[in-house]
């Protein structure tokens, strides 16, 4: 792991080097596949007294190289007004690394630590390269909310510190630690950062004015943090989450029901895939607190599945602002008769993100759906509605930007250039390709 740790650590003299943007990007990429191999055939490889390599942690760190490196890709507009470049590459690859030691750290507060630091370079995403003026009022949000919620965490973890003398991931579970007090202050900050419904304001706030790099980032790895916060520090607080799960099932399964009604009265369009997340996370919070082993497997799944789906959603909103310098559905209309070509990819990411096979959205939501089922019969009719209308919002994006008369003050622009073209792909194809090897990701 350290080798990985020191690859990242010396590709930044790089972002301070002339014409070195695509370089970085294949770096980021080749870094990917070296990862791949290191630790394909192992289940918990590379361990360390600080650092491991476990299944859960080898699909999310894969899936923070890739998108980091699709976040350098779909950037190239800032090299093209050369906008603090040199900058914004650093900042990719400090967030890369912050990412990266969270999820392969074994200790406690070293997660707490590489947890709560990772939210220092979205922030500065946000301010520095977001589009609007309100910009500095999202990162607020974001700041104040996670941290509010952060600081009894921190608290819990001296709790146990002070109780047992250890804060190894492997070691809490024999102990007794099941206090209503310590659940509550060690899972409302993932909570929060999933987003659970009712904490969810910061989200939609922060994707509408952040950069495509920023949006992408956020939806594809930082709801992450906070789902696999959950599946770590869960394990050793089994007994109290069987006695108080129902409460946050209750509220996911009504909050994502009522996030998919409200994602109709949207016209921006970052802001309704924002709500969709929400909605989309809704139901993994629900599949692990149930502590089943299709629970946790659903979620591993939708959680992957989610990042890469949301993250090309996001880039396609981007590409049509670029056009059309609008986020707005009713300057975005007809956009099938402009731009054929992207009309197929809209489809394609919005099939899968109303879980049509062969996506790994799919599989992850038939695994919440058994887990919860399991849990509780009823719990079915929420399920029902949460699934009717995920597909209903989907089609809604699309039939919204793909169809109709279009915008007067529109003639003519280019149809999209292959670099657009291959981001997609790169979105897309490993969305569908890995439901052929789910072995590989079998927690």
């Amino acid at each position: 792991m350290m080798k990985i740790l020191f690859y990242m650590i010396f590709m930044i003299p790089l972002c301070f080097m002339k014409k070195m943007f695509w370089m970085v990007q294949m770096l980021l990429l080749m870094l990917m596949f070296i990862f791949m191999n290191l630790s394909l055939n192992l289940i918990n490889c590379n361990l360390s007294y600080l650092y491991s390599c476990d299944l859960i942690s080898f699909g999310l760190i894969l899936l923070s190289i890739w998108i980091c490196s699709l976040m350098v890709m779909s950037s190239e507009n800032l090299l093209k007004m050369n906008y603090y470049v040199n900058f914004f590459l650093l900042n990719i690859i400090l967030l890369l690394i912050m990412l990266f030691l969270t999820f392969s750290v074994m200790n406690l507060f070293m997660f707490y630590l590489f947890f709560e630091g990772s939210l220092i370079p979205t922030l500065l995403l946000i301010i520095g390269w977001g589009y609007q003026p309100e910009r500095i009022q999202a990162g607020m949000y974001l700041m104040f909310y996670t941290l509010f919620a952060s600081l009894p965490l921190l608290m819990g973890l001296f709790y146990i510190y002070v109780e047992i003398n250890s804060m190894m991931f492997y070691f809490l579970k024999f102990f007794n630690l099941n206090f209503i007090f310590l659940y509550i202050s060690m899972v409302l900050a993932f909570l929060v950062k999933m987003p659970m419904y009712f904490v969810h304001l910061w989200l939609p706030k922060a994707h509408v004015e952040a950069p495509v790099s920023g949006s992408m980032i956020l939806a594809g790895i930082m709801l992450k943090l906070g789902g696999y916060g959950l599946l770590r520090v869960l394990i050793f607080l089994q007994e109290i989450n069987m006695k108080l799960n129902y409460i946050w099932i209750i509220i996911s399964l009504l909050g994502g029901f009522y996030i998919s009604l409200k994602c109709f009265c949207q016209i921006d369009m970052k802001s309704l895939i924002a709500y969709s997340s929400v909605s989309h996370m809704s139901i993994v919070i629900s599949g692990i607190m149930v502590m089943n082993y299709w629970g946790y497997f659903g979620s591993y799944i939708m959680m992957i599945g989610h990042g890469l789906c949301s993250s090309g959603m996001f880039c396609l909103a981007n590409i049509n602002y670029e056009r059309l310098h609008s986020r707005s559905l009713f300057i975005n209309k007809g956009m099938m008769n402009f731009m054929p070509s992207m009309s197929l990819w809209w489809f394609l990411l919005m099939s899968s993100n109303m879980s049509a096979p062969p996506s790994l959205n799919l599989l992850g939501e038939i695994s919440l759906i058994n887990s919860m089922m399991s849990w509780s019969w009823l719990s079915m009719l929420m399920l029902m509605l949460i699934s009717f209308f995920s597909a209903g919002y989907s089609l809604y994006l699309y039939s919204y930007t793909q169809h109709g008369k279009v915008f007067q003050g529109i003639y003519s622009f280019y149809c999209g250039v292959s670099r657009e073209y291959l981001l997609l792909l790169l979105h897309w194809l490993p969305l569908n390709i890995m439901i052929l090897k789910i072995e590989y990701l079998m927690i």
